[in-house]
C-alpha cells in the first residue's frame, strides 16, 4: 500500500524560553498557536507559525539535536533580510548570501534556519 505524504514539520531543540520567545515572536514575528507543558514545571513544546510555516520547540531532552538546520521558503529573502536588520535585534545581523539567493540565522540554540527564495523571484 502507497500512502502519500504530506508537509513535514520540524520540531527544534529550544533551552530557554524567554530567549525562543524573543528570538522566533519577536525577531523572526512568529505567532505562537499552542503550547504544552505535562505541569507547570515541565518542559515546554510549542507550535510556532508564520503563514505556511510550521515550526515545533521543545525544550524536552531527545526530542531534537541541537544545531539542526532548517530551509524555510519566503516570496523575498532580500527583502527578508533588510526587515530584519532593520529591527537592529542584539543578537543578530543577518546577511544575505547571493550564491543560495538566502538569509541564514542561527538562533541562540545553534539550529540554523535558512530563509530563501528561488532566484528568479
Amino acid at each position: 500500500m502507497k500512502t502519500a505524504m504530506k508537509s513535514a514539520v520540524p520540531i527544534l531543540r529550544i533551552f530557554d524560553e524567554k530567549k525562543a520567545r524573543e528570538f522566533y515572536l519577536d525577531f523572526l514575528a512568529f505567532t505562537c498557536d499552542w503550547e504544552h507543558r505535562y505541569e507547570p514545571d515541565m518542559p515546554l513544546y510549542m507550535q510556532i507559525s508564520n503563514g505556511e510555516c510550521i515550526i515545533h520547540l521543545s525544550e524536552h531532552y531527545g526530542d531534537a539535536t541541537p544545531g539542526s538546520a532548517i530551509r524555510i521558503e519566503v516570496e523575498d529573502a532580500e527583502a527578508l533580510q533588510k526587515h530584519l536588520l532593520s529591527k537592529s535585534y542584539t543578537y543578530a545581523r543577518p546577511g544575505f548570501d547571493k550564491e543560495w539567493h538566502a538569509v541564514k540565522l542561527t538562533d541562540p540554540f545553534g539550529n540554523r534556519l535558512h530563509f530563501y527564495s528561488s532566484k528568479e523571484a
